[in-house]
């Protein structure tokens, strides 16, 4: 039977929603007001706040620091990567550039892994001078306290392979650090040995770290080239269609030089002026038959297109020459004898029957070739401009070509298929402020990330001045983009241009001397605030363009332009 429910007067609800609640109330039965009552007891206890309980004190998670030291970038992708596994294994994790950090800090680290480069014939990368010097020192600081792995990259090609990596490896060790795990040298294919090692030293280092946050210490990969992943990469690499392929050198040049224009519609390949474009290229058909037909491989045409593809057929090491030895029972070949050959020779000086198994045991992976983009993405949209010299010579009576260099310019024609993948250079970027002047110096094909800077600055109105060094051998046939520069300098753009052809005068004159002769113009601009960009060749115009800045502005006023961020090279 129902019963009459009053709500008074004074309860919280308007005149209106008392009056509509005691008409429900009037006539609801017990059991109604039982489980109307049980209902909003539960959506307040749902709604209110949860108890306050103690947390549980946290637990101390390892730290870790991974230092890289970098020159093309190879280092530097290596120890982000590394520092998302670790991340995922627990560890407390720093990043730190060699450029940014000194000895001494390094010196308090607990956990330290670092990677290095080597550049050139045994120099450390140019960002890495400073800590360098400094952990070579006579005063530099003990690492008592620090357990450290080395991963050292190189290429075998040059005769001081790792040799960076090994100088720091040891001498962490002569100042007192204790080492993890043994160093590992990795070559031009660093992916796989690099990405085993990361994880055997990090699970290695969580076991011994004491109490920490990890989890699961199983291995996690450092993964370099995932389907599916949002870049392209080496591994999987996009496939640009040749839109553009013309001729810059006159027909009486001995250098054939072309600019490229790739489209990356549909790549999602975001670059910025002074990054690079990875090449994967084929292999000559014609020296893979001679390849074949010196390990009496002929018609194997699976064998074929593997080395037109992905094996290096060109560039000859030292640890080939020893294990082509050890294959065929002659004699090992000295070093000096592989100077200006190649693969081939090597395998002449013993022709005979190889299996397809010795001979890619033999050969290393078919590396990437990298090409600064000449162009903004401001100024051309989707696409991509190369600018590639062919590369032909002759040493040992059998003419040689450039892999890339001629594969491009050469075989590849519009409308076919180029492989890619960005290589950003974060160390080679225009400034921040778009009002600082630049110099760029950049003979030859050096001067193709200028153009994409000038693109850029355009585009963006950028208020800096700019001033080009451009080089090459004869004004006539070499004058690389002279339309160009001149329409720029016409508009305002390019406020400076100066120019040395080599072959041109009896003295040979080269940007170096270029540079000397406007010194007093070159300090003015450096007084403003200019900052000082090279590309180009790093075995002689790189260091003649160096000592030349050296002296017309002191070492340690260049020293303290580099440390600023306002010299930057990018010399291959």
């Amino acid at each position: 039977m129902a019963q009459s429910v009053l709500l008074p007067a004074g309860a919280p609800f308007g005149v209106d929603e008392i009056t509509a609640l005691n008409s429900v109330f009037s006539t609801s039965t017990a059991e109604q007001r039982a489980w109307l009552s049980g209902f909003l007891a539960g959506l307040q206890a749902a709604n209110a706040p949860a108890p306050a309980v103690p947390a549980a004190p946290p637990k101390a998670r390892a730290p870790l620091t991974i230092l890289f030291g970098t020159e093309s970038g190879n280092a530097e992708a290596l120890a982000a990567r590394a520092r998302k596994a670790a991340t995922k294994l627990g560890f407390a994790v720093k990043l730190a550039d060699m450029a940014d950090t000194t000895p001494a800090q390094m010196a308090e680290v607990p956990n330290l892994l670092l990677i290095a480069s080597t550049w050139g014939e045994g120099d450390p990368p140019q960002r890495a001078i400073d800590f360098y010097e400094a952990l070579m020192a006579d005063g530099a600081p003990r690492f008592d306290k620090t357990r450290f792995a080395v991963l050292a990259l190189g290429d075998r090609a040059y005769a001081q392979y790792c040799e960076i990596g090994r100088r720091i490896d040891e001498r962490l060790a002569a100042l007192g650090g204790n080492r993890i795990v043994d160093r590992i040298e990795c070559d031009l294919d660093f992916e796989m040995p690099a990405g085993t090692w990361i994880d055997a030293t990090l699970d290695q280092i969580s076991k011994e770290a004491g109490e920490t946050a990890v989890a699961d210490t199983s291995v996690i990969h450092v993964d370099f080239a995932r389907p599916g992943a949002e870049t392209w990469t080496r591994g999987r690499p996009f496939e640009a269609e040749i839109t553009e392929h013309v001729r810059l050198t006159g027909s009486r040049s001995i250098s054939d030089t072309r600019h490229i224009e790739l489209s990356l519609e549909g790549s999602g390949i975001a670059y910025e002026p002074g990054d690079a474009l990875g090449v994967v290229p084929r292999n000559d058909p014609v020296l893979v038959d001679a390849v074949l037909k010196a390990t009496g491989l002929d018609g194997d045409a699976e064998l074929g297109l593997a080395l037109r593809d992905r094996y290096d057929i060109t560039t000859l090491t030292a640890k080939q020459i020893e294990d082509h030895a050890a294959l065929t029972g002659t004699s090992r070949q000295p070093l000096e004898w592989a100077s200006g050959r190649q693969v081939i020779d090597l395998l002449e000086t013993a022709p005979g029957k190889f299996t397809a198994e010795q001979l890619t045991g033999l050969l290393r992976p078919l590396p990437p070739r990298y090409y600064s983009i000449a162009s903004s993405r401001e100024a051309v949209g989707e696409a991509a401009h190369l600018l590639v010299a062919g590369v032909r010579y002759e040493t040992h009576g059998r003419q040689r070509a450039g892999v890339a260099s001629i594969d491009m310019n050469g075989r590849r024609k519009s409308g076919e298929r180029l492989s890619v993948f960005l290589r950003p250079n974060p160390h080679f970027r225009l400034p921040a402020d778009p009002a600082r002047p630049v110099i760029m110096i950049g003979p030859g094909t050096g001067v193709a990330p200028f153009r994409g800077f000038l693109q850029a600055r355009e585009a963006t109105g950028a208020r800096g001045k700019n001033w080009l060094v451009f080089g090459h051998r004869n004004y006539l046939h070499d004058f690389l983009y002279q339309l160009e520069w001149q329409d720029w300098i016409k508009d305002g753009l390019l406020n400076r241009l100066d120019v040395a052809f080599s072959r041109d005068q009896p003295d040979k004159r080269y940007v170096q001397h270029a540079l000397w002769d406007a010194r007093n113009d070159l300090q003015a601009w450096v007084s403003d605030g200019a900052a000082i960009y090279v590309c180009g060749d790093a075995s002689a115009m790189a260091k003649d363009v160096h000592d030349t800045l050296i002296q017309v502005l002191g070492k340690p006023a260049l020293d303290g332009l580099r440390r600023d961020g306002r010299y930057l090279r990018d010399v291959y």
